[in-house]
């Protein structure tokens, strides 16, 4: 990957696009440190300290780079802009219209472009309301002058903060368009990319300026980084496993010209949905949590979800939060592998383009013969995942407890997958200017 940067800054317009990049990046960075006036950004801290309940917005802080820790402008992120599409694309396979809209082109791609934007605005309403619910409930999280200024009336506050929010979030959507369309890879991604790699260093240098006072916390950073760099190979590892399908193509002849006899495969991944089967996983637990915490946060609804439903649980609770996670993975594995890769189009595409797979008939039984591999794939890939969502944990919680929350289970994840995605754009990159010089 090194040596594909190196190679990339050899080139002055990838140079320039990777430049472009960095500033918007840095555009992005500057925001979440624009504080939100009377805003009590100590009193909000608190909230997402360990044991207080809220698991979902401590996910959230993580993405954002710890800006919606300090409540600063861009304390939403990108977040609902991600929201936004993810359903948009379950939308696109349960409804016919937006199904048949997503395969018109490029016009069909721009009215859905255009609805994700819609959807994102109402979403990033409602996640801001509810968020200042949930600091309007803890005393002191509104400055007193700031309140005194609006005679008390607390809902005025609560509606410019929504404003304000919402006005980060589209901003941040905007940046991560400029991204795509001026930069390297997908905005979106290297948005979360940065975010969560700003916490984790965060955390690793207030461990690192606690060595002066304790220098046995040396060691507590060696395990950190040596576990780091094993489950950071073996997820890479298993994320560029694939199994290949060989296809053969029979010759044909038109006119004078034979055509085919050629040999090709076709790959499936094991972790083909990537990181978004987690996502849908940790969402749907989180997201009942947030609601409770904010219509009503003593209800006996909110303390059984908190003991059984929340990454927090104890005991049984956590077992019971253990078994229904796994249980949702493999649902959304399953679900999203049918989205990836569909059987009955591919075997239709081999089979309208004179091609088969050795040993078995074309049509149904070539159609049945990869939904079983991919049942299989999608299997291991389920199993995978579900072990990435809690070993990660365990072993940075070994090497360190102060450092257990440096990578959540979903970051840790995102991580590699946007490096690794990265790369292949650079190198894409390189040879599409290889290929112009070519021609030239």
């Amino acid at each position: 990957m090194l040596q594909t940067i190196i190679n990339a800054f050899k080139v002055k317009e990838i140079r320039r696009k990777v430049y472009m990049m960095l500033l918007l990046l840095l555009v992005f960075r500057i925001g979440c440190f624009i504080p939100v006036p009377g805003i009590d950004s100590s009193t909000f801290s608190s909230l997402f300290e360990e044991g207080s309940g809220n698991d979902f917005l401590r996910l959230m802080s993580s993405i954002t780079g710890g800006a919606l820790a300090q409540g600063t402008l861009f304390s939403l992120g990108i977040g609902p802009y991600i929201n936004a599409s993810i359903i948009m694309q379950l939308l696109s396979v349960g409804i016919p219209a937006l199904e048949r809209l997503s395969k018109q082109g490029e016009e069909g791609r721009k009215k859905i472009s255009a609805y994700t934007r819609y959807l994102t605005i109402l979403l990033a309403v409602v996640q801001s309301i509810g968020i200042i619910v949930n600091f309007a409930n803890t005393s002191g999280s509104i400055d007193a002058g700031v309140l005194e200024i609006v005679g008390g009336r607390k809902w005025i506050i609560m509606a410019f903060m929504t404003i304000v929010y919402t006005s980060g979030a589209l901003l941040v959507m905007w940046i991560g368009e400029r991204i795509t369309d001026y930069g390297v890879g997908n905005g979106q991604s290297m948005i979360i990319f940065v975010g969560i790699l700003s916490t984790a260093g965060g955390m690793l240098f207030n461990k690192a300026a606690a060595l002066s006072s304790d220098i046995n916390q040396i060691w507590d950073i060696i395990a950190f980084i040596l576990v780091c760099a094993l489950i950071f190979f073996a997820i890479v590892y298993v994320d560029l496993s694939e199994r290949k399908v060989p296809v053969q193509y029979a010759k044909q002849i038109r006119g004078r010209k034979m055509y085919g006899g050629q040999s090709s495969s076709i790959p499936i991944r094991i972790s083909g949905g990537g990181v978004m089967p987690l996502i849908f996983a940790f969402s749907i637990l989180s997201f009942p949590q947030m609601i409770s915490t904010m219509a009503a946060p003593n209800s006996g609804f909110t303390r059984f979800w908190n003991n059984y439903m929340s990454a927090s649980a104890t005991g049984w609770g956590a077992v019971v939060y253990t078994l229904v996670l796994c249980i949702l993975i493999f649902a959304f594995s399953f679900f999203y592998a049918q989205m990836q890769f569909n059987p009955e189009d591919v075997s239709k595409n081999i089979q309208q383009n004179g091609g088969f797979i050795q040993g078995i008939r074309p049509g149904k039984a070539t159609e049945a013969y990869l939904k079983k591999i991919s049942n299989r794939i999608t299997l291991f890939g389920a199993i995978y995942l579900s072990l990435v969502a809690f070993i990660p944990s365990v072993a940075f919680a070994w090497a360190s407890f102060d450092l257990v929350n440096v990578f959540s289970t979903t970051g840790i994840l995102i991580v590699v997958s946007c490096a690794m995605e990265f790369e292949k754009q650079l190198q894409a990159q390189l040879m599409m200017k290889n290929y112009k010089g070519f021609l030239k």
